[in-house]
């Protein structure tokens, strides 16, 4: 969720919502963060919102994200039918939610797409045994579920053995995502990240597993970068991490971050050994809502056996109804999500979603080659990976991914322009995500805007060159703790012009800024 701060008199807002064709209903102007103290119709309330709404860009204009914005009318439907089912009331609603019960016990939420997910990654399951997952929000939940199992197990044998279980840390490259960051944060858990290097954006296995320690709780490796879409080496890492093991004695696993790839690398690269088939493997996240086909609010885990999953992780409730397992951050939520994600499954099947990769591969190629042609462009993802193209410009003396960025918004694009993580901070990127909904016919227009934009960004004048200064600051009175000002001398003095990053002001006597 995206924090949100509001001012009650913004320069250049009003504090009202001002209807448009609204007006037909209601004249009297309505508080734009206060409830008003009348109703008005539901006509009214409709054109209001879905006015303002149209300021929104286009979703399937928005080549930043990777969540899905265009499903079937049949699926929409079926969306649409349980909007009002709640997913927590397993009891009330039982053909949306199964229960699998194991030894007289309830061990764990399990459903059909549960079970199709599982063998789609090749979980070790014998004939009618079910799968040990859960579904989520999104990744961002799943990871954090996923993380605190593991957690949790590390502490559990570390207690066993009599040793310190206070300093648990993750393994991962510096081009995870925020998500990631957000799981040490919350949970007081080290990220150890591996640097990226030039022409390599990935994590480097042989230096992760160097990186492990016997604090290590598990090593995190990606499947469909966010920065350029590339795919980790999973088994190289598996190899790896297991001679490492055999020599320490320890049981470090592995996690495998697929909210991007996973529901592509079955399709399109079946041979690719990423998921269960490395033995280390415990568990895998995917996003329903990438290329799982679903619109924004599923995710998945799973995980290769129950053992992964420690019981104490696990709550029991029956005032709902049945006794009813719960292994989630969050308790309420819609029902029409895992309905889609069903349908999907069911409409497709595997033909179905690796034509849909399949295509999605053939538009990012038809990109790549047309940005490839303006001979503008050094294109740094790869062909085998995520169906997206990340780029830089050739000409790194100026700032024009993020002009490029901007002039392509005139015509309703949205393309992210970025710096790289550290050791790579020089770098600035631009990234194309392509979906299901952006076909060759959009691709082509997108590069003849691409196109127009150069011929744009060509026509600018060139900005003066304005020699960087070095500035030495001396303060002349006041000291630290004091309620009137410092006084200070400021000294200019001419560098060098390619030295333009100088460091800002940090003792407390004197600096350079």
């Amino acid at each position: 969720m995206v924090l949100t701060q509001v001012q009650q008199t913004e320069e250049g807002s009003s504090a009202f919502v001002s209807s448009v064709f609204a007006s037909r209903y209601v004249q009297d102007p309505l508080p734009r963060y206060e409830m008003p103290k009348k109703s008005i119709s539901k006509d009214a309330a409709y054109q209001i919102i879905h006015d303002e709404l149209l300021l929104d860009s286009s979703p399937r204009l928005n080549l930043a994200s990777f969540v899905t914005t265009w499903m079937e009318p049949e699926c929409d439907k079926l969306m649409l039918e349980a909007i009002n089912k709640n997913y927590a009331d397993m009891d009330e609603y039982p053909v949306t939610t199964e229960l699998q019960a194991s030894d007289q016990k309830i061990f764990l939420l399990q459903n059909r797409c549960v079970n199709i997910i599982a063998r789609l990654f090749n979980a070790p399951l014998n004939d009618g045994q079910a799968a040990v997952g859960v579904g989520t929000v999104g990744s961002s939940e799943a990871i954090m579920l996923a993380g605190l199992a593991f957690k949790r197990k590390w502490q559990n044998r570390r207690k066993a053995q009599g040793k310190p279980f206070d300093k648990p840390n993750i393994v991962t490259g510096a081009n995870v995502q925020v998500c990631w960051e957000k799981f040490a944060r919350y949970f007081e858990v080290e990220l150890k990240e591996v640097k990226l290097s030039e022409g390599c954006y990935v994590m480097d296995p042989v230096k992760a597993v160097e990186m492990v320690d016997e604090n290590t709780i598990c090593v995190a490796a990606i499947l469909g970068s966010t920065l350029t879409g590339e795919f980790e080496e999973v088994k190289q890492l598996n190899d790896l991490l297991t001679a490492k093991n055999k020599i320490t004695g320890w049981d470090t696993p592995i996690h495998v971050d697929a909210a991007s790839g996973g529901f592509i690398a079955p399709f399109l690269y079946p041979e690719l050994e990423w998921d269960f088939r490395p033995p280390l493997v415990k568990c895998i996240n995917v996003s329903g809502h990438k290329y799982g086909l679903v619109y924004a609010g599923v995710g998945w885990v799973i995980w290769r056996s129950k053992d992964d999953l420690p019981d104490e992780l696990i709550f029991h409730i029956n005032y709902l109804g049945a006794d009813q397992p719960t292994f989630t951050l969050n308790f309420s939520k819609g029902s029409s999500q895992i309905i889609a994600q069903y349908y999907q499954f069911l409409r497709l099947g595997f033909e179905g979603y690796k034509n849909v990769m399949k295509n999605c591969m053939e538009s990012a190629k038809t990109l790549r080659e047309g940005l490839i042609r303006t001979g503008r462009f050094d294109i740094i993802s790869k062909e085998k990976g995520v169906p997206l193209v990340a780029f830089s410009f050739k000409d790194k003396s100026h700032n024009s991914p993020f002009k490029l960025s901007n002039l392509l918004r005139r015509y309703g694009w949205i393309v992210p322009a970025y710096t790289m993580p550290a050791n790579l901070e020089h770098m600035t990127v631009l990234r194309v995500v392509v979906r299901e909904d952006f076909g060759r016919p959009m691709a082509e227009k997108f590069l003849s805007h691409v196109v127009m934009c150069l011929d744009e960004l060509d026509s600018l004048p060139k900005a003066a060159l304005v020699p960087a200064m070095k500035y030495t600051i001396e303060i002349v009175s006041g000291t630290e703790g004091a309620s009137e000002p410092f006084m200070v001398r400021v000294l200019p003095q001419e560098i060098e012009p390619e030295k333009t990053t100088v460091p800002l002001l940090t003792g407390k006597t004197k600096g350079v800024c």
